[in-house]
């Protein structure tokens, strides 16, 4: 691996790492602190994408794929107030939201690249976030996948409630995602400003 990969790696696992920990600490009724974290991924991901290319971003994918099913192990060892801090479902829903929405994130930021400059990281990670969204939630809390994990009660999460708390009913595992899906997009705009600054900061090396 070069070095930009290598410092790629890092990051990445570092995302990682800090969103399995922060994802343990709630902000209100609909997000955890790991909300605020996790979408960077896509960031460190488009970076390597555009210095790289989308070889090596897959790499660094991986790197993050593996880290993630280590700290879901972990976490399935620690027990809190209501189990395993991990559940299987959550293991199972991260670790195929992570590898599809970010190798899907490097596949349309390719297909961009000769784009206008923000149109690769913006398209490709707001794709990506609904994926990693859609996919996480439904495997992790809906009552339809709880044959993944018959012994997890996900009841609360699917009882019906206005949306956000203000919308339509819903089952309320809807609403968190919704929120989620909210800062993912928020924090997608904030990561050009670090993306431009780091490609001006290459280019001008």
């Amino acid at each position: 691996m070069t070095r930009t990969q290598i410092n790629g790696a890092l990051a990445m696992a570092f995302v990682v790492v800090l969103s399995n920990y922060l994802v343990q600490k709630y902000l209100g009724n609909y997000l955890t602190y790991g909300a605020f974290t996790y979408p960077f991924a896509f960031l460190v991901t488009d970076l390597m994408n555009r210095l790289e290319g989308p070889k090596a971003a897959r790499k660094i994918v991986f790197v993050g794929f593996v880290i993630g099913i280590i700290c879901s192990l972990i976490g399935s060892q620690i027990m809190g107030e209501y189990g395993p801090l991990v559940s299987l479902r959550v293991a199972i829903g991260s670790g195929i939201a992570f590898l599809t929405a970010q190798l899907l994130d490097v596949f349309v930021f390719n297909r961009l690249r000769n784009r206008a400059w923000w149109k690769p990281p913006v398209f490709s990670s707001v794709i990506g976030s609904s994926i990693d969204t859609l996919i996480f939630f439904f495997v992790a809390f809906s009552a339809q996948m709880i044959f993944l994990e018959p012994a997890n009660d996900v009841g609360f999460f699917n009882e019906s409630a206005p949306l956000l708390g203000v919308g339509m009913i819903a089952p309320f595992w809807i609403s968190m995602a919704v929120a989620d899906y909210l800062v993912k997009l928020v924090i997608a705009m904030i990561a050009l400003v670090p993306y431009r600054q780091a490609i001006k900061n290459i280019e001008t090396a």
